[in-house]
C-alpha cells in the first residue's frame, strides 16, 4: 500500500464534509485547507532512486488524494499530468474517492476508452440518501473499469439496490468527532444484506461512529477504538 498526494487542500462539499479530520487537523496546525497546493512528492509515482528503480514498488494498491479530492476544480491544471504517471505505471493499482462524480467525465484523458483504465479504482462517496440518488445515478453510467461506492460517514438509512450493478465493493464507516451524528448498526447490516443480495463481491465496515447505537443502546466510542471495534462486528465479506 501506498499514499499519493499530488496535491493539498479541499473545500467542504456537502454534508458529510461538515466534520472532516483534514479541516479539523489543518485548523490544529493555522493552515488554511482552502489552499490549493501541488506538493513536493507530485511525481512520486516516477520518482526513482539511484538505481533507476522506482522508489514506489510495483504490485501494490496506490491510495490517491486520500486528504482531498482528485476531482478538484482547483486541480484541473495538474490532473492531466496524474493520469500519465498512472498510464505510465501500469505496474501499479491507483484507488481515488470523490464526492464530485458529476466532473468525472470532464476529468478524464483523452485515451481513456470504453471502460476506462484497467488499474484505476473509483470510489464514489456517499452519506445519505438525497446523495446517493444524486449521485450513483450518475456512477452507474460511467465507463470505469472498477467501481466500488463508500459510505462514509454514513448519516442515514440507505437503499441503493438500483445502482449496485457492476460495484466491486461496498466500504461503509461512522463519523468521528465529539458532536458527530449516530450511526446505527441496523444501516450497516441493511448494506450488507443488500450488497449480499446484488451479488456485490466485498463489503467492509471500515470504522464505527463516535456515537453509535446497537440494539437501542447508544454507545460513545474513543476515535481509537472506532477501526478496532468495526473489526469485531465480524461481517465483512470477500468472495
Amino acid at each position: 500500500m501506498a499514499l499519493w498526494n499530488p496535491w493539498r487542500g479541499c473545500h467542504k462539499f456537502s454534508d458529510g464534509c461538515r466534520f472532516c479530520y483534514i479541516h479539523k487537523g489543518d485548523a490544529k496546525r493555522n493552515v488554511n485547507t482552502s489552499d490549493i497546493v501541488k506538493t513536493t512528492n507530485f511525481d512520486a509515482p516516477i520518482q526513482k532512486n539511484k538505481t533507476g528503480a522506482h522508489k514506489m514498488k510495483p504490485n501494490q494498491r496506490v491510495y490517491v488524494c486520500f486528504s482531498t479530492d482528485f476531482l478538484l476544480e482547483d486541480a484541473d491544471i495538474w490532473r492531466a499530468d496524474c493520469w500519465k504517471m498512472i498510464a505510465q505505471r501500469k505496474d501499479l493499482e491507483f484507488l481515488f474517492l470523490t464526492k464530485r462524480i458529476h466532473r468525472f467525465m470532464d476529468c478524464i484523458p483523452e485515451d481513456w476508452g470504453q471502460d476506462g483504465y484497467e488499474n484505476v479504482i473509483v470510489g464514489c462517496t456517499i452519506e445519505n440518501q438525497v446523495e446517493a440518488d444524486k449521485r450513483l445515478p450518475i456512477f452507474s453510467e460511467l465507463p470505469i473499469h472498477h467501481k466500488i461506492i463508500i459510505c462514509q460517514p454514513l448519516l442515514t438509512e440507505l437503499h441503493i439496490e438500483p445502482y449496485l450493478k457492476d460495484i466491486e465493493q461496498i466500504v461503509v464507516g461512522g463519523e468521528s468527532d465529539h458532536n458527530a451524528r449516530p450511526l446505527y448498526y441496523d444501516w450497516i447490516l441493511s448494506l450488507r444484506q443488500q450488497a449480499l443480495a446484488a451479488g456485490v463481491p466485498s463489503f467492509e465496515l471500515r470504522q464505527l461512529g463516535t456515537h453509535f447505537v446497537k440494539d437501542g443502546k447508544h454507545y460513545c466510542l474513543k476515535t481509537r477504538e472506532l477501526t478496532s471495534q468495526a473489526k469485531k462486528a465480524a461481517i465483512n465479506f470477500h468472495h
